[in-house]
Order: structure tokens, then sequence, then C-alpha cells
């Protein structure tokens, strides 16, 4: 794909959106950056539904929450760094997709479930980590980051 096939409008927008996440996923993993006692203890315990144990499980490990908890700040920082740039867009989207896939099953909005951390809202089937995740999908098949992004830098100087 190139410029030629997206519309400015489209092209803004789909800029706009691939930076709003990216801001949203590394202002996420910075802030656990700046606090040393953060863990994903807490959520990975309070998961429920059919992939509950999985998460428990990496909970109760300390080796394997140790690794999880690297990955989680660390993939949300350079993945949302990623996405804002436009950097190695394609492979930031997929971490994206992966990270927000593992959030969505690890607390999916049940209608019986009753989790620990208060949510934002009354959720069932549908929630924020779903359609941020579809969101990402979107932009993975309309890429933006070889036309506005370091991508499209990267892209030129192959091409040279």
């Amino acid at each position: 794909m190139n410029k030629q096939n997206y519309a400015r409008p489209q092209l803004i927008l789909l800029v706009a959106l691939r930076v709003a996440i990216g801001w949203h996923l590394m202002y996420e993993g910075v802030v656990k950056i700046f606090q040393p006692t953060w863990s994903s203890y807490g959520y990975l315990m309070d998961s429920k539904g059919w992939f509950s144990g999985f998460f428990q499980n990496m909970a109760a490990n300390p080796g394997v929450l140790n690794v999880v908890d690297f990955l989680n700040v660390w993939g949300l920082t350079l993945i949302g760094f990623a996405l804002i740039t436009g950097l190695f867009s394609r492979v930031a989207k997929i971490g994206a997709m992966v990270m927000l896939l593992f959030y969505f099953i690890a607390h999916p909005p049940l209608m019986m479930a009753d989790y620990i951390f208060p949510g934002e809202g009354s959720y069932l089937w549908v929630n924020k980590n779903l359609i941020e995740l579809l969101a990402v999908a979107v932009l993975f098949v309309f890429p933006t980051g070889h036309i506005i992004g370091i991508d499209r830098l990267i892209n030129n100087y192959r091409k040279k």
C-alpha cells in the first residue's frame, strides 16, 4: 500500500488512532517503570473465566511473575513508543494485539465475574481491551508507519 491509497482524512485519522493507542500503551508502561513496587500479581490472581488457572499459576510462580512483570512494563512502553513514532510498526501492532488479547482473556467481561479491582464501567462481552485490540487490528490492515513514521525513513534508506 502507498500514500495514494488513502484519502487525506483517512490517513490523518489512522495516524491519530495509531498515536493515541501508542500513547495509551506507552504511558501505562512508563507509569509502571516509575512505581518500583508495581506487580501484575493482583491482576493475575484476580483472573476469572476459562483461562484463570493459567494466569493464577503465572502469578504463583515468583520467577515467572518477574518475567511477566518485565515483559508487561517494557512491552507496553516500547510497543507504545513504536506506535507513536511509526518505528517497526507492523511488529509493534502484533505485540499490542497479543498483549491486549492477554489482558482481555485474563479479565473477560463476563456477566457473573466479580473482580477485586473496580472496572471503569459495566461491560458484557465487550470491554476497552477488546475495543483497543480491534482498533489495533484495523491499524494492522491499514498501515501508516511507512507513510508517516520512522518506517518511511527506513524504507527510503533501504531503497537507496
